[in-house]
């Protein structure tokens, strides 16, 4: 079933040249090769995070009406283990490619889609407020300092939260842990290619800013990954 689609009007204008560099690699080609290379590969062997971790937190945490930001090819969505045979699924990027392919993967699950920038106010979303929100591999793509950018996707996704939503992620970081050799080379091609921006992330600046929008957060170091989980959304400042 095709799914339907939120033009870009919100969340999507006054684009900036990181911005757009660090969505615009995803491509169909990088897309069709996706799972192999980073999946397959790079998580186990180059960030020593091996996927089957990063499935746990869909399995664990998505919902019956679930908003995944960033999307990639969809795997994650697609080998999930939804709590209902019918969830509601909002796929929300601002490369139309990673929406075309991961829309068409969980086709069964007829998706709603949307074109937006997350690091800006994303405004109404089809099929909010959500109850899971997934941002797995985003961060480390957007530019600036960890702290502004985790604040600014932050902002943008607490409107669209139920007051029992869950968010989950990851992101990998320049601080984490030991990063091997062949992780450090590769952090830095992808970051001087404008892919990653990310090398000042610190898991100090992800901490702070899940805690100042959550009562309840976890941040988990796996290899040269940050995991997190955050619930409970602090009630919004309407003043």
């Amino acid at each position: 079933m095709a799914s339907a689609t939120s033009g870009g009007a919100a969340g999507s204008g006054d684009l900036s040249d990181d911005v757009v560099a660090g969505q615009a690699a995803y491509n169909r080609w990088v897309l069709a090769a996706y799972d192999i290379g980073v999946l397959g590969i790079s998580n186990s062997f180059v960030w020593r995070c091996p996927t089957k971790r990063l499935r746990r937190l869909y399995d664990d945490h998505v919902s019956a009406r679930h908003l995944d930001i960033g999307v990639g090819t969809g795997y994650y969505l697609d080998k999930a283990r939804w709590p209902t045979p019918n969830p509601a699924v909002t796929l929300v990027d601002l490369n139309e490619n990673s929406l075309r392919t991961a829309s068409a993967r969980i086709g069964r699950l007829a998706p709603l889609t949307a074109v937006r920038n997350a690091l800006e106010p994303v405004g109404t979303l089809p099929g909010a407020p959500f109850d899971s929100v997934g941002v797995n591999y985003l961060l480390h793509c957007m530019p600036g300092s960890l702290d502004v950018k985790a604040e600014k996707l932050l902002a943008a996704i607490r409107p669209t939260m139920g007051p029992g939503a869950v968010l989950f992620g990851s992101t990998i970081l320049a601080d984490a842990a030991k990063l091997s050799a062949p992780a450090r080379k590769l952090l830095g091609f992808y970051n001087q290619k404008g892919i990653f921006h990310n090398t000042e992330d610190q898991v100090g600046a992800l901490d702070r800013a899940l805690e100042a929008v959550f009562a309840t957060h976890r941040v988990e170091i796996i290899g040269g990954v940050a995991t997190f989980v955050a619930s409970e959304p602090r009630r919004l400042d309407v003043s």
